[in-house]
């Protein structure tokens, strides 16, 4: 097989949206359980229809990398038992799952602190010499 045939994960992106701004600490404090990794709150850009107001919190995120994605995976598609739905892929073969309850995934124990609460999964593909459409091209001296 030629090896820019070759598919590999690019990254595995963790997400949680929220509807009030405070629980958004709770989605970053499940999000750095989980991986052990520094956990980004997302926040409005502008005010929207639904009349939350700019710089809200109203979800966490967390994307991961390298081996650690491969290991990741693995656990969060047996919360949903190594089953993903046909129409969760797009045109390029990237997908996306949602977990209902945290408590799904193996190795995680239910913490009342955090109650329950169900995230979204998405897998980013990519083949070798995908970086090149995406580096900067340098001047020439």
């Amino acid at each position: 097989m030629n090896p820019m045939k070759e598919i590999r994960i690019e990254k595995v992106t963790l997400n949680i949206g929220v509807k009030e701004p405070a629980a958004a600490d709770v989605a970053k404090k499940l999000l750095e359980k989980l991986t052990g990794r520094k956990v980004v709150i997302t926040r409005t850009k502008k005010r929207t229809t639904f009349g939350v107001s700019k710089g809200r919190a109203i979800g966490a995120k967390v994307t991961i990398r390298g081996e650690e994605s491969i290991e990741l995976l693995k656990r969060l598609l047996e919360a949903v038992e190594n089953r993903i739905k046909e129409d969760s892929f797009d045109d390029t073969g990237n997908f996306s799952f949602g977990i209902d309850e945290y408590i799904n995934i193996p190795g995680l124990k239910y913490d009342p602190d955090i109650g329950i609460i169900g995230m979204d999964v998405c897998v980013t593909l990519e083949r070798p010499g995908y970086r090149v459409k995406r580096k900067k091209s340098e001047k020439e001296k």
